[in-house]
Order: structure tokens, then sequence, then C-alpha cells
């Protein structure tokens, strides 16, 4: 085996689409498979901040309950990065599809499990050591996911188009979300002693379904072209990530700077604030969980929109676009939640979740892939992304948390937490490598 010399280390796949359902294929598959890994993966964030102080947490204090339900959660984005460099390694190694169809398995077994764990009350803190061992494994899985569903998506994709079959794995975290917000929004209407006892756990074991349906699409697509040119040049790399580390870490750092505001945007939005308008407002729950889902629904069209007008404008232009209104909607979005008037949280709600979140997310994948060359690009985008993830996600909550406190119940400190991140990803957004010439789809 040799060591691969680019002459575009940015290049995907331009050569002639040999059968456009393979790429339609693949950009559904990727699409039905992050749907049903996000949908696994916001049960447990959902859970976290209306449910699960309350049954594995309930000796706390209701304040350090609540931190301690995010501190587990946070513990699915430290496990983002192991997963990132395994199954990136192995990704770059043998292969995109493998990959996927493992990581769909280990992401649904623990969701399964965390179903049917007993609670505080029954084994004691045990409860909490298994719940932190499912959620690592989820968030390995989630780790390893993302990077092959993307690329399977893209790598497919003819020129023209990558950016718009970008955003259907893309868009599958919203479906995800959906999928999650109504499965618990279901059981929140249950009376609280039947919720806290039984009606948490039936969207958990629910899981088992949507896994079944998963494995058999995913099953159907065939292998990455540019994994398979790979294998016909006899290009590979040992360890791929030694290569991204050591050729590539300017892509690397801004990527993770990049990212990190994204990451923090969207979990700020749909975890900490459905806990600060329940907690702190004493907003409803249900009225914000309808509000989230609502947001989640419009971006199954404003994601792909994106994703298409990507194609159009380039990613690099729409992401840069896409933190300047970031910025200008932090402060606004937290006001209108301060009303505590119904409308006015929804459309909060909406606009974060529905159109500012898509025009971040939607470019993502393409714009991450071309950072990379083919034969270190699974480890290299997966690395990036979930470390990412780890700063601007898993932490966020729980930082946002101390700030709200720190400001006497005030958002303000939290609106400049976020408008820095904004900020930071605007530079290594600039320092990325410019959108290449736009081709007509085939």
């Amino acid at each position: 085996m040799k060591n691969a010399i680019t002459a575009d280390a940015g290049a995907l796949n331009a050569g002639p689409v040999k059968n456009a359902r393979s790429y339609r294929l693949a950009g559904a598959a990727s699409m039905a498979g992050t749907t049903i890994e996000w949908y696994d993966f916001f049960l447990y964030g959902t859970a976290a901040a209306l449910i699960f102080n309350k049954i594995f947490f309930p000796a706390l204090d209701p304040i350090i309950g609540v931190l301690a339900a995010f501190a587990t959660y946070a513990v699915g984005f430290l496990g983002r990065p192991l997963g990132g460099i395994v199954f990136g390694h192995f990704g770059d190694k043998i292969g995109r599809k493998s990959m996927l169809l493992f990581t769909l398995m280990l992401m649904g077994i623990p969701t399964i499990i965390i179903g049917l764990i007993p609670t505080y009350e029954q084994i004691g803190y045990w409860a909490a050591v298994l719940l932190v061992a499912m959620r690592f494994l989820q968030g390995m899985a989630v780790g390893g996911e993302w990077g092959g569903a993307v690329l399977m998506a893209v790598e497919h994709a003819p020129e023209g188009r990558k950016g718009f079959y970008g955003s259907l794995p893309q868009t599958g975290v919203g479906a995800g979300l959906v999928l999650a917000s109504l499965a618990m929004g279901m059981v929140a209407k249950l009376p609280e002693a039947d919720m806290l006892s039984w009606g948490w756990r039936i969207p958990f074991l629910a899981s088992v379904v949507l896994l079944g349906v998963g494995w058999l699409i995913r099953l159907k697509v065939p292998e990455s072209p540019d994994f398979e040119k790979l294998k016909k040049d006899n290009i590979a790399v040992k360890v791929p990530l030694f290569k991204v580390f050591r050729e590539h870490p300017k892509e690397t750092l801004t990527i993770i700077g990049a990212r990190t505001a994204e990451n923090a945007w969207f979990y700020m939005s749909v975890t900490f604030a459905l806990a600060y308008a329940a907690n702190q407002l004493l907003i409803p729950r249900a009225d914000v969980l309808s509000a989230i889902t609502a947001g989640a629904a419009l971006s199954l069209v404003t994601m792909p929109l994106c994703g298409h007008l990507s194609d159009k404008v380039g990613q690099k232009r729409l992401y840069f676009a896409g933190l300047l209104l970031l910025c200008a909607f932090v402060y606004p979005f937290f006001a209108m939640l301060g009303t505590r008037e119904p409308q006015m949280v929804w459309w909060a709600m909406v606009l974060a979740v529905g159109v500012v979140f898509p025009i971040l997310y939607a470019p993502e994948s393409l714009l991450f892939a071309r950072q990379f060359p083919a034969e270190i690009r699974y480890s290299g985008i997966s690395v990036s992304v979930q470390l990412a993830g780890v700063l601007g996600g898993g932490f966020a909550p729980m930082i946002a948390t101390q700030l709200l406190a720190m400001g006497g119940g005030s958002p303000h400190y939290v609106i400049v937490y976020l408008i820095g991140m904004a900020l930071v990803a605007l530079v290594c957004t600039a320092l990325m490598k410019r959108d290449p010439p736009r081709h007509r789809a085939a």
C-alpha cells in the first residue's frame, strides 16, 4: 500500500454519474439512518431536561439535579470524538457503508437498554452508572455515524448537486427531533406519576422498530465511489488520523472553531431553552415541546432548500451568512422567550430551529468534506466535527445554566457567550478553502 498524493486535496468525485438511482438511494438512506440515530439521541436530551433529574437524581437539590442530568447528557458528547476516531479510521480503511451499519446498531441497542434501566429508588446510584454507560455508547455511535452518512451522500452525488444531497443527512436531524419531540410530547400529557414510572420508557423501547427499518434501508446502498476508487488505485493511509493532525492542522482547527457556534446554538435551542422555559419562566413544557417540534418540522423543508441554495451561492458563503444571522438573532430569541407569551415563544423556537439552524447546518457536509482528501476524509471530518460537538453541544447547556445563575436568572451572559462563539466561527470560516467554481447539475 502507498500513501496518496492528490493534486487537489479537497476534490470530491466529479466523474460521470453511472446510475442516478444509486446517488438518490444513498441520499435517502443517509437521511433515514440519521433520522433514526438522532431520534435516539434527542430522546435522551429531552428526557434529561424534563425527567431524568427526578428519577435518577431525586436526592439532589432540584437545580443540582438538573445539572447532574445535563452532565450525563454531556457524556454522550465526550463519546463522540472517540467514535469519530474509531469509525473514521475503519471508514477510511475498509469502507463507509460497513461503518454506517455498525453505528446504527451501536445507537439503537443502548437506547432500548435505557428504556429498561431501573430507577434510583430501585437500585440507587447504579441506575445513573448504567445511564452514563449507555449514553457514552450513544455518543460513540453518533460520532462515527455522521461522517459516514454525509460522505455517502456527497461522494455519490454528481457535481452541482453535492450540496443538496449533503443536506439530506442533515435533514435527518430535524426528522429525528420531530419524532423524539412527538414521542416525549405524548408521554408528557400523562399524569406526572404515570409519566415518571413507565410512560417515559415507551419512546426509548419503540426504537427497536426504527432500528430494523434503518438496517434494511442502509443494507441496499452501494459503497461510496470515492472509496471504491481508492481501492482500485491501491491508495491507503496506515493511520489516517495521524495524517490528519500532521498534514491538515489548519483544516482541523478551522472546522472545530467554525462548527462549535452552530452546535452550541442548536443544543441551546432544543435542550437548554427547553429547561429554561419550563423551569425558569414556568412555561408549560408541552407548549415548548410543540414549538420545538414545529421548528424541526419546518427544517424538513428549509434544510434541503438551504442545501440547494448552497449549490448556487457556495457552501462557505452560505455558512458565513448563517453565522451573521445567528449573531443578530440571539438577543431577540431570548427576549421573545422572556415575554412568556405562547405565540412569541412559539415563533422564537420555530425561527431558531427551522430557519437559523438550517442555514448553518445544511452546507456543513460538503464544506467540511472538501477540506480533506478522500483517503483521510472520514477521519478528518469526524474528529473535527465531534471535537466541536464536545465544546459546543456537550458543555453548552451546563455552561448556560451556570451563566443563568450568575446573571440572577437573566440570560444576558448566555447571549454574550453565544455571540462570542459566533465571532470565533466567523474568523475560522473565513480561513477555510474557497468555494470551487460552481457546476451545473447533471
